[in-house]
């Protein structure tokens, strides 16, 4: 996958901790979070399993739209998940 700008959420498992992000390099962030890289939620709460992602065609609209599902309440946030990937898959060698 080639850099583009993303909103993607992550899980601590299915139905689990979740965290919505946005970033212009999927794989790389990913790999940043899977990996412990950096302080923060993902790495307290051990959030690495990529359970959903959409590109965006330029990073004001990835920013918009990640805002937008943070003020979801969960269950939107699952519904999503669940509409994109019914079996909670990681679809971290998706993105590869």
């Amino acid at each position: 996958m080639s850099k583009q700008p993303c909103v993607y959420i992550l899980a601590s498992k299915r139905n689990g901790t979740l965290y919505v992000g946005v970033t212009s390099d999927l794989v790389k962030r990913i790999w940043e979070h899977r990996n412990d890289v950096c302080e923060g939620f993902t790495k307290k709460y051990s959030v690495h399993y990529l359970a959903y992602f959409e590109q965006c065609a330029d990073m004001m609209a990835a920013i918009t739209r990640e805002k937008q599902i943070k003020k979801w309440d969960r269950v939107w946030k699952i519904e999503l998940i669940e509409s994109f990937n019914p079996g909670w898959r990681d679809l971290w060698e998706d993105i590869l």
